[in-house]
């Protein structure tokens, strides 16, 4: 199983700020979880691997935020686009020179890429969480077998 068992907030920061060393440009991760699970906390993490120097937000209200850092962090929540055809340009996103960060991707299965790496995140206890790497395509299955490895 590619999970990884979380005690505190700091934890989680410092496993997404891990994977952000092993990311590349267009590289899409879509992360699930309930609302308080800690996607934005995870989100913060690799913000901060990216270099990002801003304070990362939900973008709930946006749909997309783009932060800049070594490489790009374009953090997308995609919750408000259920039941929308709508394409806000994904692909310039998708294929760009950052790192995409997609919640709620369901809604928007049809514009994602092949190869992703999902994340989803769970409650354990209070500030416990269970953390679920899938990776699809050989360039995220390295990634995760090098991050929990």
């Amino acid at each position: 199983m590619n999970q990884y068992k979380s005690n505190t907030e700091e934890e989680t920061i410092k496993l997404a700020q891990r994977l952000a060393n092993l990311l590349k440009p267009g590289d899409v991760l879509t992360l699930e979880g309930d609302l308080g699970a800690g996607k934005t906390t995870f989100t913060k993490g690799l913000a901060q691997g990216l270099g990002v120097k801003r304070t990362v937000s939900s973008p709930t209200f946006t749909i997309i935020k783009e932060y800049e850092g070594s490489l790009p962090l374009y953090h997308m929540d995609v919750y408000r686009l259920e039941n929308s055809d709508e394409d806000i340009g994904f692909q310039e996103y998708f294929h760009g020179s950052g790192v995409t960060v997609v919640e709620w991707a369901q809604f928007i299965e049809e514009y994602l890429p092949e190869d992703i790496l999902n994340i989803q995140i769970s409650y354990v206890g209070e500030h416990s969480r269970l953390i679920d790497f899938t990776p699809k395509g050989s360039h995220f299955e390295e990634v995760v077998t090098e991050l929990l490895g």
